[in-house]
């Protein structure tokens, strides 16, 4: 997989987009970010993803360990779709599993 920290970490311990503190914050270099948060407004661990210009996505979860699991699976599955050589199209198709992977 080709994710990194997100702005070098800085991200860390800041309110993300669900208004909880960001405990991971990886970015792809082929465009998409993966957040994962805690005690944000709805849920008590939240992960909001994403690819570039073309998807956002968030679930919530109830403990930390069922989300770092996650986090990760879904990682891995960004990571396919972004290597994947997909016209728009099969992007959208590609999007379209994903959601229903991990909805």
């Amino acid at each position: 997989m080709q994710w990194t920290s997100f702005d070098n970490g800085s991200s860390i311990g800041h309110i993300g987009s669900e208004s909880g503190i960001i405990i991971r914050d990886s970015e792809h270099r082929l465009g998409g970010r993966i957040t994962l948060e805690r005690a944000g407004s709805v849920a008590p661990y939240s992960i909001t993803c994403g690819i570039y210009g073309c998807m956002a996505h968030t679930r919530f979860f109830s403990t930390e360990v069922e989300a770092s699991n996650e986090f990760d699976l879904m990682a891995a599955a960004l990571d396919s779709i972004l290597q994947a050589p997909a016209d728009e199209d099969g992007l959208i198709e590609l999007v379209g599993q994903f959601v229903e992977q991990f909805p």
